[in-house]
This record gives C-alpha cells, sequence and structure tokens, in this order.
C-alpha cells in the first residue's frame, strides 16, 4: 500500500446526495479515501440504499484494493437514519424503559436490516451516561442517567450488533452526558477531576473495551483538569492516546466524531483539527459533508507522513488495526434483512416504552383539548423532521376534542390563548411538549394550563425531564420521540384502551 492510500484510509467521507455524485468518485480516485458516512439525505428506500452502497464498494475497492467500512448513525428513535420502509427501532432510553431484552433485539435487528443493504458499521451504541438534564444533544439518546444500568444496557444492544454481523461503535469518549452545550453548535467543557470521570463517565467505557468492542468514537468536549492546553478530547494525546490506548487498554479503532462540526471547525479549523486527531492516536478522522475538506486534510496527511511530522511507524498500527476490523466484513454482503415479525417486534417495543408517571391517565371526556408544539430538530444530530404531524391535530382526529398548535417556545400571547381555549369547555387539558425542561415558554404554557385546575395529563415528546415541572395533580407521560409512529402508539394508552408498561429508566433524578 503506497502512501496515498495508506491516508485515504484513515479519513471517513460523506456527500450530498442518493447516488455517488462526480465529486466523491474524484475523491476516492485521487485520494484514495476508504471510508463512508451515509445520513438521511443518502437514502431514500431500500432499494436504492442497496444499490448505493453495493456501487460505493465496487468504487472503493477498485481504487484502494481495501475493503470500505460504510457507516450510519442508526441509534434509533431520534437519530434514524434508513428510511421509512425500512425498520428503525426506539432509541435509548425507550429501549432502557421497555424493558427485557428490548436492548439486545434492537441490535440485532438493526444490525440485520444494515448489512442486508451493505452497511457495514453502525456508529451506536451510545455509551454516555446522560447524569446532566439539561444535555441538549444526549437525553434519550443514553440509556440512562446512571453508569452500572446504561453500561449493561448498551453493551446488551453491542452484543446484537456484533451477532448481526456489524461493526459497532461505542461513543462518545470520555463521555459527552454531562455537557450543557451541544458540540454541534459549540465548544462544551466538563470541569471534572479523573476521580470524578471514574465515577460515572468512565466505567462503560471500560466495560466496552472489555467486552470487546471494535471501536470508539471521540468526543469533541474539553476536560481541562485531564487535558490542560485547551484541546477537546478528539484532538488531545494525553486522552487518546495516554488514557484510551495505554491506560484503559483499548486496541480497537478510534474513530473522531465529525471534524465539521462547530466544536472543531469554528474554534480549531476542520483541517487542522484533522490532523491533530491522528498525531493524537485516531485512526480514522470523519468530514462528512465536504469534499474540498476531505481533499485538504488527505494532502496534509500525506505531507505529514512525508516530511516525518507524522511518524511512520504509528500510521502503520494504525492501518494494521484497521485492516483486522475490516477483514470478514465483505461477508456480510447480501445477507437477508428483517421481515415483517421483526417490524411487529419493534412496534411492540415502542408501545413496551410508553411510561406513566404520577397517573392514573385522567379520563379525556367529551370534549379534550389537545396543546403543544409541533416537531422540532431539538439537535443537529437528530434527523431531519419527517413527515409528522402536531400532536394536538393528530390526537384531536384520533380521539375527538380539539386542538392549539403553539410555537416551541410560547410567548405571553400565545399561552394566554390557549389558556382561554383550554379554559372554555375543555373536559381534559392533554399537553404535547418537546424538550420544554429547555424552553421557558412551553415550561410557562405548561403552569399556566395547570393553574385552570382541570383533569391534565402532559407527555413529553422527547425528553423525559419536562415532568420534573409536572403540574400538581396532571399525570406525566414518558413518550420518547416525536415521531408519527410515536403518536400512533400513544392514542391508545391516552384514551385509557391499553395500559402503561414502561418503567422510567432514570435513577438520579428526582421524579
Amino acid at each position: 500500500m503506497d502512501l496515498r492510500q495508506a491516508v485515504g484510509q484513515r479519513i471517513m467521507a460523506g456527500f450530498p446526495g442518493t447516488e455517488i455524485d462526480g465529486t466523491f468518485a474524484d475523491l476516492v480516485r485521487t485520494h484514495k479515501i476508504g471510508n463512508v458516512i451515509l445520513f438521511r439525505r443518502n437514502i431514500e428506500s431500500r432499494e436504492q440504499l442497496t444499490r448505493l452502497c453495493r456501487e460505493l464498494k465496487e468504487l472503493i475497492r477498485a481504487e484502494t484494493g481495501a475493503e470500505p467500512l460504510i457507516a450510519i448513525d442508526q441509534e434509533g428513535g431520534v437519530v434514524t437514519r434508513l428510511s421509512d420502509d425500512m425498520l428503525n427501532t426506539p432509541g435509548a432510553m425507550a429501549l432502557a424503559a421497555a424493558g427485557g431484552d428490548a436492548p439486545y433485539r434492537a441490535g440485532l435487528l438493526t444490525a440485520r436490516e444494515l448489512r442486508s443493504c451493505g452497511i457495514n458499521f453502525n456508529l451506536a451504541p451510545v455509551l454516555d451516561v446522560n447524569s446532566n438534564p439539561a444535555n441538549p444533544v444526549i437525553g434519550v439518546r443514553s440509556f440512562g442517567d446512571d453508569p452500572e444500568r446504561a453500561s449493561e444496557l448498551a453493551l446488551a444492544f453491542m452484543r446484537g450488533t456484533l451477532e448481526g454481523g456489524v461493526m459497532a461503535c461505542g461513543k462518545h469518549f470520555p463521555g459527552h452526558g454531562d455537557t450543557a452545550v451541544d458540540s454541534h453548535l459549540g465548544l462544551p467543557l466538563v470541569e471534572k477531576g479523573r476521580e470524578e470521570l471514574e465515577r460515572c463517565e468512565l466505567p462503560p467505557f471500560r466495560k466496552a473495551i472489555g467486552a470487546g468492542i471494535p471501536a470508539i468514537m471521540t468526543s469533541h468536549v474539553l476536560f481541562p483538569k485531564l487535558e490542560p492546553e485547551r484541546l477537546p478530547a478528539t484532538m488531545s494525546r494525553r486522552l487518546l492516546t495516554g488514557l484510551l490506548r495505554e491506560e484503559l487498554g483499548f486496541g480497537g479503532v478510534i474513530i473522531s466524531d465529525c471534524m465539521e462540526m462547530d466544536a472543531i471547525a469554528k474554534f480549531y479549523g476542520t483541517v487542522e483539527g484533522a490532523v491533530a486527531s491522528i498525531a493524537a492516536g485516531a485512526d480514522i478522522v470523519c468530514i462528512s459533508h465536504t469534499a474540498a475538506l476531505a481533499q485538504e486534510t488527505a494532502e496534509r496527511l500525506l505531507a505529514g507522513l512525508e516530511d516525518g511530522s507524522l511518524p511512520k511507524a504509528e500510521f502503520d498500527r494504525s492501518l494494521e488495526r484497521l485492516a483486522r476490523a475490516k477483514s470478514g466484513l465483505s461477508q456480510a454482503d447480501g445477507l437477508p434483512g428483517t421481515t415483517e415479525a421483526d417490524a411487529r417486534e419493534v412496534r411492540q417495543m415502542l408501545e413496551r416504552s410508553l411510561t406513566l408517571l404520577y397517573g392514573p391517565m385522567p379520563e379525556l371526556g367529551e370534549r379534550p383539548f389537545f396543546v403543544g408544539c409541533g416537531p422540532v430538530r431539538a439537535s443537529l444530530v437528530s434527523s431531519h423532521v419527517r413527515e409528522t404531524p402536531a400532536f394536538p391535530d393528530y390526537m384531536a382526529q384520533a380521539l375527538g376534542g380539539y386542538a392549539l398548535v403553539t410555537s416551541d417556545d410560547p410567548e405571553e400571547g400565545e399561552i394566554a390563548k390557549a389558556v382561554q381555549a383550554a379554559a372554555a369547555e375543555s373536559s381534559c387539558i392533554v399537553l404535547g411538549t418537546c424538550n420544554a425542561h429547555l424552553k421557558a415558554g412551553q415550561l410557562a404554557l405548561m403552569e399556566a394550563l395547570g393553574a385552570l385546575g382541570k383533569p391534565m395529563a402532559v407527555a413529553a415528546l422527547r425528553n423525559p425531564y419536562d415532568l420534573l415541572n409536572l403540574p400538581q395533580g396532571a399525570a406525566g407521560i414518558a413518550a420518547w420521540e416525536y415521531t408519527a409512529r410515536g403518536l400512533e402508539a400513544l392514542a391508545p394508552l391516552l384514551a385509557r384502551k391499553r395500559q402503561f408498561t414502561g418503567v422510567m429508566p432514570l435513577i438520579h433524578s428526582v421524579f
């Protein structure tokens, strides 16, 4: 393998459409890029995705002589990339609430679906312990707020993924669960020392390494008590080589989170950050969107190899790790995918996950009032909002009554209008929230409606932390995802035609 091919193995790149475009093909032919990341923008159907993966493998194998990693963030729930004609499981916290073997089964079924189309690398499970309720980017993507329990469930998902023939990846090292900033938009900072990290953030990674997880993704988070040079974990040799490789003994593939996220691009520069990440010990840097940045990174890495600023021996060891990880992946091509029975099982997982707090669910009565915001994309990592109806409109149509859709952060006038509509003649108020714990307007609306003293239920349609602000006497429902299928599962429970069976997986929040 010549130096250009070697460099291409260390980069994962993306492209904008549902077919390989000329720009990406040139990137592979010229710079030997050996790995691909796919997003929702690349996928319109099972048939199209299968064709795309086949063509990607043909192109990359021909140009690099090596098997490509074709990766995707298919966590389930709010981070779902596959099209609607494919199997999409609930997210981590919903799986935790569903109980039983749901995390393992979700990992296994997801892997079968991915490998049947040609995807061999799932960037999941999330190993972050969501210890900060104000976290805007992890939340329900985590298996919980207790390190022991979150580890157990994440590793079950990992086992299912590996048994399904797909490479798994734990993220985001050394932990993104105690941040109040989305690293897609800013540079988070965690002011914890090693002892505190050992109690919360690091146990899931230790256990995943012990269980043989093949890949770990880095976080774009500052840990100043571990890395004094104001470098995020992704760019820190102390954290990637010192802590992850040498102390924790991880021998698998280290992959960066996307280097075009603002935490890197805005504060360090994508290319500079990517080169620093490789120097710090990452095996693959992910440049998800812009071919020119992937090209410039490849050129800079090649120059570093040629002038000796990037040690050739370290580069070769990384290539050996990548070759080991890729060996055997081609055997998964064309294996059968999931069945209608599997799809029914996934629907049942979601139904089992719906959790009632502070019940019972009140009677809707003759004229229930459904109110709340429409679906919003709470974080850039979340999937783009699909064809999802607004909660109030959907429920009023399905269950009767009347509806009012608000903005996601309603102001005083909107709140007054909602209170007036609820006070008029409603038999029951059902409020749908979406990250109300981070939106003052939604919290004010909840409080104002609760003050009316009518029978009331609040459905938290994403993070359950909204229910920490529940009005006295109201029922609270953790619904985990604001999707059409989520609303369909919730409707019969609101009508008391089916029982809630979910168990709140958050141990340390005061519910």
